[in-house]
């Protein structure tokens, strides 16, 4: 009997990588507005929690412009979106696998905060439910936490009409450290997933008829 291999872990882009990205998204032509790489990756885990998941040619346009504009003509875009795709793909895969994942978050100066720090990638998130709010439209209770621990690194002021939201958030003491922040906005990320990309158990196979006994006479 032919085993068929189980696929491949999705390669990790290693820090040259997004070292590369960075400096790709950066020679964007104006006037598109890409996004850096901390924005893109909490992005990129807006789309993935999508409920159903959005065409590849839609999301991809607002990594290079923020509005999704049109990339001008000449402009080869494959390089970029080939890094991007990775990165895509390895979230995936731990989100599928409700595996921890490493959010690209990086250190500011000494006096920065914790919600300074990932406030870059929680845009990014926010960005993406603003353009596929489809996520926004599952269970509201059951979202209130895990939103709760994103959306309190944002401005009170940017979240309108979110009035338990923030009443919630007001609730959460503040993270001590860097490293606190981080793991809460993958816990949140796998939080959201359970609700919107349910884990699906496969179903016991079908036990056989058992004979039925004899009958005595």
């Amino acid at each position: 009997m032919r085993l068929t291999p189980k696929p491949a872990t999705p390669q990790p882009l290693a820090p040259a990588e997004i070292e590369r990205l960075q400096g790709l998204l950066d020679a964007v032509p104006p006037p598109l507005e890409p996004l850096d790489v901390s924005v893109l990756d909490g992005f990129l885990c807006a789309v993935l929690l999508q409920p159903a998941a959005p065409p590849q040619a839609q999301w991809l346009r607002f990594v290079t412009d923020s509005e999704g504009r049109e990339l001008p003509r000449g402009y080869d875009a494959a390089p970029l979106h080939a890094l991007v795709l990775r990165r895509h793909a390895e979230l995936d895969d731990a989100i599928a696998r409700r595996r921890w994942f490493d959010p690209w978050v990086f250190e500011l100066d000494a006096d920065a905060s914790p919600s300074q720090a990932v406030y870059a990638w929680v845009a990014g998130f926010a960005l993406g439910v603003e353009h596929f709010p489809a996520l926004m439209r599952l269970d509201e209770a059951a979202l209130l936490e895990p939103l709760a621990l994103l959306y309190r690194h944002l401005d009170a002021d940017d979240l309108e009409d979110a009035d338990d939201l923030l009443e919630h958030i007001e609730t959460l003491e503040p993270p001590a450290t860097l490293a606190e922040a981080v793991e809460e906005l993958v816990r949140a990320t796998l939080l959201i997933a359970d609700l919107s990309r349910p884990v699906q158990v496969p179903a016991r196979a079908a036990q056989p008829p058992r004979p039925a006994a004899p009958r005595r006479r």
